[in-house]
């Protein structure tokens, strides 16, 4: 799929917000309202646009800890990872997890309500992960910046169908 700059438009006023109308997006980017909502729905189809969330503030929700924990496995055989990667699945405060090049293999970044309960989250949940060679974690005491919005690709070509 090719995107133009209007796509890149579409794309962008809906990360900044998910709610607008057909009408007000359509106004943000100058287009008529039906060209607007085939565009929005082509790039749904696409897979560009998998969906639209609410953005919920983390320390008002009652989750105030972000720690960034990376983990190394004992060995990188198909059973241990997809092991790993299935427990990772299931334990809801992990809100990303990255599979990484260099002296980790893995990148969790956990959100949770305090120390005592990241203690019992790795002491309960993630040391029971068959595989696991060590866990490294760094809490975050503070943030300088999250983007929810993509910066438009430069590199030709660089748009692939989801």
């Amino acid at each position: 799929m090719t995107l133009d700059a209007v796509d890149f438009q579409i794309i962008h006023e809906l990360q900044e917000d998910g709610r607008l109308s057909n009408q007000d997006l359509a106004d943000r980017i100058r287009l008529s309202p039906s060209p607007c909502l085939r565009r929005v729905r082509r790039l749904e189809e696409a897979g560009l646009i998998r969906g639209y969330t609410a953005m919920v503030d983390q320390v008002a929700f009652g989750l105030p800890i972000t720690v960034f924990v990376r983990i190394r496995l004992e060995r990188h055989t198909r059973d241990i990872v997809a092991v790993f990667e299935e427990h990772v699945g299931r334990i809801e405060h992990i809100q990303d997890c990255y599979l990484m090049a260099g002296s980790s293999d893995y990148l969790l970044r956990v959100v949770i309500e305090s120390l005592e309960a990241y203690e019992s989250l790795v002491r309960d949940r993630i040391h029971a992960i068959p595989g696991i060679a060590s866990i490294e974690s760094s809490f975050a005491y503070g943030s300088v910046k999250q983007s929810k919005v993509y910066p438009r690709p430069t590199a030709p070509g660089s748009i692939r169908r989801a």
